[in-house]
């Protein structure tokens, strides 16, 4: 009896799981994501906290400004568009950084990676996370393809505490929509994201002005070009 019970668990739950995320990716496809694990997350670390609340105001990738998208890829992903969702080549950089120069081993998730952790997955420190990480890594990948991958990073990234989408975080520090920001406060804002729980544009101007004034530079450069594309 047990052993038939282990054959269904071992044939059926994988199935259910397959079946399950794949549905569920497919609707991501189409439908905002309004709610992350990462949001249940602070909700439930600011418990009691009665004017703590998770604001998002979702906005379709055209109605953000191509300085910030430009600055967000430059920040958090150069390779975005070249990938297939891992950045091979930023791990081997990683790897030899760390073996030949002793330096320490720094984060090289793609936004690919960084929309599935922050979609399908728990922000725990373990290889089952990890390997879940990567499947839907792949899934999206393959579902949804890159412009919207980046539309919903834009807006479930955290930006702020309790601020999730650039949307938010613009009408929170900038006081205007997302559509309208200039190159500045584009990288700026950009440089909030791997540390949106301690950094500000405020912060990052101040403390990170070197960092700030390189990407408004990438992203101003990248801008030219387009425009020259264009004509």
């Amino acid at each position: 009896m047990m052993k038939r019970i282990l054959e269904i668990l071992l044939i059926y739950l994988p199935a259910t799981f397959l079946v399950l995320s794949i549905s569920l990716v497919l609707l991501y496809k189409w439908v905002p994501v309004r709610w992350t694990p990462l949001m249940l997350i602070r909700t439930v670390e600011n418990h009691g906290n009665k004017g703590y609340r998770n604001i998002q105001n979702w906005v379709e990738i055209t109605d953000v400004a191509p300085n910030l998208i430009e600055a967000v890829r430059i920040s958090e992903d150069s390779r975005f568009y070249s990938h297939s969702g891992f950045d091979v080549k930023e791990i081997q950089r990683m790897r030899y950084d760390h073996m030949a120069k002793g330096m320490a081993i720094r984060g090289c998730s793609t936004i690919s990676q960084q929309v599935a952790k922050n979609c399908f997955t728990f922000c725990s420190r373990s290889l089952s996370r990890k390997l879940i990480e990567a499947y839907y890594t792949v899934l999206i990948e393959l579902i949804w393809g890159k412009e919207r991958i980046l539309e919903v990073y834009l807006n479930v990234a955290e930006t702020g505490r309790g601020l999730f989408g650039v949307e938010a975080a613009c009408q929170r520090y900038y006081s205007c929509p997302a559509s309208d920001l200039t190159v500045s406060d584009a990288a700026a804002l950009a440089c909030v994201l791997p540390k949106p729980l301690t950094r500000t544009p405020k912060v990052v101007m101040s403390i990170h002005s070197d960092k700030h004034l390189r990407l408004s530079k990438e992203v101003g450069k990248a801008g030219l070009k387009e425009s020259f594309q264009v004509r």
